[in-house]
């Protein structure tokens, strides 16, 4: 009996260091990032520079981790050179890429505007892509697309707005977000540039 106790324990001692290192993982692993309207304000950024989820909170971006790692500056730093989707040449796989997290996989709109059937100009398109929208929650992609990418995706979110382009045919319906700001400081902002 003592010889079959002492051949079980290793398999013990295994299974009580992997009970351990889940533990550990559980309680002291990563905490979640919180985007918080101060963020935003204080670095004019949106929250989904930093986060990846559109509405923002949650696990963070590239960019989100650098800037948390930096001390969480008044100024989230870039990353130049960096392509958000290298190799890729396609403006609706760019568009499902870059942009359909937040607007929706056919431009029906989710966190961000619907583009379906809008009317934007490319001019728009190109400028808000570049630029962001920083008070509706749109980061800037400046840098982040070849100047090919970037002509293929105005072409894509283009013949979305005006109905030239057929979107992919949705493998799932999401509900559109609603989103409900509230300023709680007198200096926040709540939507819309």
């Amino acid at each position: 009996m003592k010889s079959v106790s002492f051949r079980l324990w290793p398999l013990t001692l295994l299974a009580l260091t992997g009970v351990s290192v889940v533990l550990l993982i559980l309680f002291w692993g990563a905490t979640p990032g919180h985007a918080l309207p101060e963020y935003a304000a204080r670095t004019n950024e949106s929250c989904a520079t930093c986060h990846v989820s559109p509405g923002g909170g949650g696990p963070r971006t590239l960019r989100g981790m650098l800037w948390a790692a930096r001390g969480k500056p008044d100024q989230v730093p870039d990353l130049p050179g960096v392509l958000l989707a290298p190799g890729v040449s396609d403006g609706a796989e760019l568009y499902d890429i870059a942009c359909a997290a937040c607007h929706g996989a056919r431009g029906e709109g989710l966190f961000g505007v619907a583009l379906t059937n809008s009317g934007l100009p490319d001019n728009k398109v190109r400028t808000q892509i570049l630029n962001g929208r920083v008070r509706s929650g749109m980061p800037a992609f400046k840098g982040k697309f070849t100047a090919k990418q970037l002509d293929a995706l105005v072409k894509y979110v283009a013949g979305l707005a005006s109905g030239d382009a057929t979107p992919p045919p949705a493998a799932y319906r999401l509900e559109p977000g609603k989103l409900q700001c509230v300023p709680s400081p007198e200096n926040a902002f709540c939507g819309g540039n």
